[in-house]
């Protein structure tokens, strides 16, 4: 288990995209409705153009922004780090705990797969993470 590849875990997904032109107002609708943490900001062959998480919301309200007027592509982290299927889910938590985000698009060429979560990841996996970061720690 502590050695599955991405495409194992993304095999079923439907991940929520949307377009830059949909309102931040949509995008908090569409992630209740799904009970999701993130949008996958896509372009029309779903190429993936940005991502849009809770986070981002509460900056937008926070800053007085109006979620029905602002559009996803004002807010969106653009370009955001990605992982490909065939790679390991040990690899996808080292980045998201080495980039400060739970939410990691899959790509291949562009054009998403799927998205990765924290909660994705069981047991084994977890444990050996916490053990790899604990022995940075004790290195470094």
């Amino acid at each position: 288990m502590t050695n599955r590849n991405i495409s194992f875990i993304v095999k079923d997904q439907n991940p929520l995209m949307l377009r830059p032109t949909d309102t931040v107002q949509a995008a908090c609708r569409s992630m209740c409705e799904r009970s999701v943490g993130a949008v996958l900001v896509t372009d029309a062959h779903a190429h993936l153009k940005g991502i849009f998480t809770g986070r981002d919301a509460v900056q937008v309200i926070a800053s007085g922004g109006d979620p029905a007027k602002v559009h996803l592509s004002e807010v969106m982290t653009a370009k955001p780090d990605t992982i490909e299927p065939e790679r390991k889910a040990i690899e996808a938590l080292h980045m998201m705990c080495d980039g400060g985000y739970r939410h990691l698009p899959v790509v291949v060429d562009g054009k998403v797969v799927g998205i990765v979560s924290r909660s994705d990841f069981k047991g084994l996996e977890l444990d050996q993470f916490e053990d790899e970061q604990s022995l940075w720690e004790r290195i470094c």
